[in-house]
């Protein structure tokens, strides 16, 4: 395809967006940021704003006109407006579609059998489906757990009571990416669209194993951390799976004890065995900068 210049990033705030819109304008790109209408939120004045219908295929339809690319990182409850996105792309001549598909590997078998994705799964058959018939081209990425926020969020650790929860012992490594360098992997991407079209790639800023990751906190904190040994099978997934028997399930009693099955389990692909990090420009961290990422989420 033709060089990218005019991108659209659709769900420009939440925990992802912010920064990935800074570093598709640091890399030159001319940024268009799809807002819900009535939206307040302030962008740069560089970012051409468009307030859009999601649930209206014209409304998005016209908004595409002129556009080469799309990022999508509409928040986890509202995927399913991403078929929406496509159809209208799609009709727009949008010619490279990057899913909200952040994190763990859907395309592992084992994952993608969790009811937390099939949203993800749904949209990426989608993707495959009109890249096949030469409508559009996609790229799905694959970051593993971002990491500054999984740390902030408690997910990987919890920086209050000093704990962190050893999965199945801990010792199992897994692939995580800090928001900067997503972003970051979005730009590479959206400047190599040749080498990434209709294809997954896998980016990585380190995969530290739990137990890595409580010797660093307690490194830079300079007190003990407490390390609770959980079985994911035996101890996580039970409850999430009960929950999802009911007839209306509890979204909270089960999508969090999922997430953490595709990231520490066994067999759910979350330590990446192939990256796309030179081709994207991206450098694998250091023990020192593991360890400052760390110290910021634990200050």
């Amino acid at each position: 395809m033709s060089v990218v210049r005019n991108v659209v990033l659709a769900g420009a705030t939440g925990n992802l967006g912010p920064a990935i819109l800074e570093q598709l304008l640091k890399a030159g790109f001319h940024v268009t940021v799809f807002t819900r209408i009535g939206s307040t939120h302030e962008y740069p004045q560089s970012v051409t704003v468009k307030p859009v219908d999601y649930d209206s295929v014209e409304s998005l339809t016209t908004a595409f006109q002129g556009q080469d690319a799309v990022v999508s990182t509409i928040a986890f409850a509202a995927l399913t407006k991403q078929l929406n996105l496509i159809e209208a792309a799609v009709k727009a001549n949008v010619k490279r579609f990057i899913p909200s598909t952040f994190g763990s590997d859907t395309t592992n078998p084992k994952t993608s059998k969790l009811a937390v994705f099939a949203d993800k799964v749904a949209l990426q058959e989608a993707l495959v489906a009109e890249a096949a018939k030469g409508s559009i081209s996609y790229t799905a990425i694959y970051t593993g757990v971002f990491f500054d926020w999984g740390l902030k969020a408690g997910l990987i650790l919890d920086a209050k009571e000093k704990s962190i929860t050893l999965y199945d012992g801990g010792e199992r490594r897994f692939s995580t990416t800090t928001l900067e360098s997503i972003g970051k992997a979005v730009a590479g991407v959206l400047k190599k669209p040749e080498e990434t079209k209709n294809r997954g790639v896998f980016v990585q800023d380190a995969a530290p194993t739990l137990k890595q990751l409580k010797a660093v906190a307690e490194k830079v904190t300079g007190v003990s951390w407490q390390g609770k040994e959980v079985s994911v099978d035996n101890d996580v997934l039970p409850p999430a799976s009960a929950e999802l028997e009911k007839e209306i399930p509890d979204p909270n009693k089960f999508i969090f004890p999922q997430i953490i099955a595709s990231v520490w389990g066994e067999g759910y692909g979350a330590h990446f065995q192939k990256l796309d990090n030179e081709l994207l420009g991206l450098k694998e961290f250091t023990e020192a900068d593991i360890e400052a990422v760390v110290a910021a989420a634990t200050k």
